[in-house]
């Protein structure tokens, strides 16, 4: 007696412990909303092998000593218990007959899903005979952005060679997913995407800057094949139009490549351009180097990439010098019509204008050659000349124009060479960007190269900004205000506050001369620049009143 006694506990307790998982399933019928598994996909769930979490309140009980066959509900548990582990191999033994592909077809489900974590919510086992049986559950998976994505599905179970095992279809993945089917992720594309302004605006029309955003998007700044707005799981079943099982869609649909381009800046310099046919104005802001706007009318980007002599608004750049060498904007100076290079050519003033003594700022004011030629030569030479240019961003090349996109000059092979180059003819030739940093360096004190258009685009390598000294900054501020106060831009029809300085310079090929106004006012320095348009003040002052005064 005490020996069957024995043995019938034995029998109980091996029992409860190759059936415990099972178990835990068979309570899961009592409780149909109890969490069979709670772990992030393809990772073992807390606490070890056995990673089914009960209510609060539940208890497993063991199912009783189970049939030569074994349990349906043991072999629902090992397969549920690897599918969250994502253990394809142990799956399959426990499938009958599994296809050649069904490790394959497990990970395309998951590759097309990617789910951030998985759940399975047992629900309660049917015997649909004495050697079949069903069970329904429910998956949970964290979508990215879509939250939490759940669908019913049920695994069926047969007895196969005295052992229960999974009757497995694509319905145990998804219930619309049929034989030979699958789950598909599409992303719709929004088209290709067009570079805006910095809040994300549309350019104005007809802003003058769509080849400078066209070239952004040659160059893989912007893209060109389109950006996908939202996504969606689509089940495609062989013979059957693709059906959506889950989507996305952002609330908010990109809007495009952003720039640094201003809307309101943009469309005044677009419309301060209307009815000039070859001309461009370029505005940057000087505490950043952001450029805010650019209409060209000349084509082929020359605002940015063609040069062109600057004529006076050169001598902003050699004004820099002579103040850096000790002169002031006080300084006592002569300005007659002409000028006689010692032992050279003789320079005239516009018109053969006679001002007689002035000081550095009306001369600057006035746009004497004369002055700036007889101060170049007596006080200056080609490389105090040559180094203060490359302060402003120019190249400077001993043969030829240099490389810079900003703007270039040769070192003076003689003095004629050095009297041109001071008031901006000869070899010296600027893009109107490079210009717009000049008048820029000036309103901020330090010179700075302009950032990329784009942007979001890295910024590389850009050369490093130039500190100018405080004496030579605020002594040209003086200059550039008397401009626009008693000089050549006086009378205008300027808002206040505004500082530049005109230019008239020769083409170099027998045409009618090209016309400049640089300046500032605040946070905003500008270039315009008409080509064959005549005098700075008759073509390019006007442009930037209108410029100014629609802000």
């Amino acid at each position: 007696m005490r020996n069957r006694a024995l043995l019938a506990l034995v029998v109980v307790a091996a029992a409860i412990f190759v059936f415990g998982v099972a178990g835990l399933i068979v309570s899961g019928r009592q409780s149909s909303d109890a969490d069979f598994v709670a772990a992030p996909r393809g990772t073992p769930a807390p606490g070890g092998p056995q990673t089914l979490q009960l209510r609060p309140g539940s208890s497993p009980e063991p199912s009783p000593v189970s049939s030569p066959e074994g349990s349906p509900d043991e072999t629902a548990a090992a397969y549920f218990q690897a599918w969250v582990k994502s253990d394809y191999d142990a799956m399959r033994d426990l499938v009958d007959d599994p296809p050649d592909d069904f490790a394959d077809e497990h990970r395309e489900f998951e590759d097309a899903a990617l789910s951030k974590s998985l759940r399975i919510t047992v629900g309660n086992l049917v015997r649909t005979g004495d050697e079949t049986a069903e069970i329904p559950f429910t998956q949970e998976r964290d979508e990215q952005d879509a939250g939490t994505w759940r669908f019913d599905s049920s695994l069926r179970l047969a007895v196969r060679d005295l052992t229960w095992k999974v009757v497995w279809t694509p319905s145990v993945l998804h219930p619309e997913i049929q034989p030979g089917g699958s789950l598909v992720r599409t992303e719709p594309e929004a088209g290709p995407l067009r570079p805006v302004t910095r809040t994300g605006r549309e350019l104005p029309q007809n802003s003058g800057a769509d080849a400078y955003l066209d070239n952004l998007m040659n160059q893989g700044v912007a893209p060109t094949t389109g950006v996908a707005v939202g996504w969606a799981l689509e089940v495609d079943n062989p013979g059957m139009p693709a059906k959506t099982v889950l989507s996305y869609k952002p609330e908010k649909r990109p809007v495009g490549v952003r720039t640094t381009i201003d809307y309101a800046t943009q469309a005044a310099a677009a419309r301060a351009l209307d009815g000039v046919q070859r001309g461009a104005l370029v505005a940057v802001r000087p505490s950043t180097g952001e450029i805010l706007a650019v209409a060209d009318r000349l084509g082929d980007r020359a605002a940015f990439e063609r040069k062109y002599p600057p004529g006076s608004t050169f001598k902003t750049v050699t004004a820099a010098a002579l103040l850096s060498g000790g002169l002031s904007p006080d300084s006592t100076v002569e300005c007659p019509a002409v000028y006689q290079i010692p032992f050279n050519r003789p320079i005239h003033n516009y018109q053969n204008e006679d001002h007689g003594t002035v000081t550095l700022r009306q001369a600057f004011a006035l746009s004497c050659n004369t002055s700036f030629v007889r101060l170049t030569i007596e006080r200056l030479n080609g490389d105090t000349l040559v180094d203060q240019a490359r302060a402003f961003g120019f190249g400077v090349s001993e043969e030829s124009a240099g490389a810079s996109t900003c703007g270039s000059m040769r070192r003076p092979e003689n003095q004629d060479a050095l009297a041109e180059d001071s008031f901006g003819q000869g070899t010296v030739e600027a893009t109107p960007l490079c210009m717009a940093l000049v008048a820029a360096a000036v309103e901020s004190g330090e010179w700075r190269p302009a950032r990329p258009l784009a942007d979001e685009a890295s910024q590389g390598e850009l050369p490093q900004s130039v500190p100018l000294p405080s004496n030579v900054a605020e002594g040209l501020r003086s200059l550039m205000s008397a401009v626009t106060v008693d000089g050549t831009a006086a009378g205008s029809e300027l808002p206040q506050g505004v500082a530049g300085k005109t230019g008239t310079a020769e083409d170099g090929k027998g045409g009618q001369d090209h016309a400049w106004f640089i300046g500032y006012q605040g946070d905003l320095a500008f270039a315009v620049f008409v080509e064959h348009g005549g005098t700075g003040r008759g073509a390019a002052v006007p442009i930037a009143a209108r410029f100014l005064k629609a802000l």
